[in-house]
């Protein structure tokens, strides 16, 4: 698959596969005799995880580090998934600081509609 194509299915910029490339941020793709990126099956996983992760905020150094230890082989699986479970602790962290956001913003947005109803009702004019 050509870089435009991978490109348009995952909704990421050119520029954007080549840089995740560049800093190890996926694996490196093969290329064609012309020279061209040539995406396999295994590469627009790589693609798809790494957008994923990336979609919930992972940072990109972590997401490096993981890719790095992955193409070491089969003896980093424990410190790929300690990684991988010390970053779900941190995405759950996060996820209960915004749930307490999305709380405090429901009752401020909660407020304002209240007072949008109490204005309301003394621009009605009693009917005669």
């Amino acid at each position: 698959m050509l870089i435009a194509e991978v490109s348009e299915k995952f909704e990421l910029s050119q520029d954007t596969l080549r840089y995740y490339e560049r800093i190890g941020l996926i694996p490196r793709v093969n290329r064609n005799k012309s020279g061209i990126r040539d995406y396999t099956e295994e590469d627009c996983r790589w693609v798809e995880f790494i957008k994923c992760m990336r979609g919930v905020g992972l940072p990109v150094e972590n997401l490096i580090e993981y890719v790095g230890l992955f193409q070491l082989g089969d003896e980093t699986m424990e410190a790929r998934k300690e990684l991988l479970v010390e970053q779900h602790k941190q995405l759950i962290t996060r996820m209960e600081d915004m749930k307490k956001v999305l709380a405090r913003l429901d009752d401020k947005i909660a407020r304002y509609e209240q007072t949008i109803v109490e204005k309301e009702k003394t621009l009605k004019r009693p009917q005669d």
